[in-house]
């Protein structure tokens, strides 16, 4: 994702990711992959490239996150109002799944994010997520997700015009959205400042970035 800061060499980072995840994409269907000869999850990543950043170390801060994480969830769920529509908005890239750490498709999920969107799907709770990601490459994504084990009850991505526009502001605008759905967001879940300001969420979560080595 971009930080606010430094918007132009982000958002130049974030055309290259999107063109490099559709050569993925592409390959992928072209060579008509499926799950039983994708890539599997369990492989061990590599490093990031050209940054201090390994995948334990990454695994470790993640789970440190999301356990503070958790605890809540279990106890704002439980404190559900009658009648109440409780949703979580996600981040996707080296949030929901690990983008950066050993590019493949489809891509693994991150185990401790995933496991916090589990005890929320098995209790009701409705899973958003809102990517800079184009809309061209929606469909792939939609179906990695699921794949990862995630059940998505709407995946929000940018359209054409969306790609010249704030990505904070984006995602605000699609939160709100949500909640004009008549949800309720309780945990708004991602790695960089962009996924969690602008309000419309009753807490957020940050995964580590390391200062925007992570995408």
């Amino acid at each position: 994702m971009t930080d606010q800061t430094g918007q132009t060499g982000q958002t130049r980072r974030t055309w290259w990711r999107a063109a490099g995840t559709a050569a993925v994409v592409a390959a992928a269907l072209t060579a008509t992959v499926t799950p039983s000869v994708a890539a599997p999850a369990e492989t061990r990543p590599a490093p990031v490239t050209a940054a201090d950043v390994d995948y334990d170390t990454w695994q470790r801060d993640c789970r440190a996150v999301m356990a503070a994480a958790l605890p809540y969830l279990k106890e704002r769920i439980a404190d559900s109002a009658p009648g109440e529509k409780q949703a979580i908005v996600l981040d996707i890239d080296n949030t929901s799944l690990e983008t950066d750490f050993g590019f493949s498709y489809p891509q693994p999920a991150n185990r401790p994010v995933l496991e916090a969107a589990e005890y929320a799907q098995e209790h009701g709770v409705a899973l958003f997520f809102v990517t800079a990601r184009p809309g061209i490459i929606e469909a792939p994504t939609g179906w990695n997700l699921a794949h990862a084990g995630y059940e998505s009850s709407g995946l929000h991505v940018r359209g054409f015009l969306d790609l010249f526009r704030d990505v904070a502001e984006y995602k605000t605008e699609q939160r709100a959205e949500i909640e004009a759905k008549g949800y309720t967001i309780i945990a708004n879940i991602g790695n960089s400042a962009t996924d969690l300001s602008g309000g419309h969420a009753e807490r957020t979560f940050k995964l580590p970035d390391y200062d925007g080595q992570l995408s």
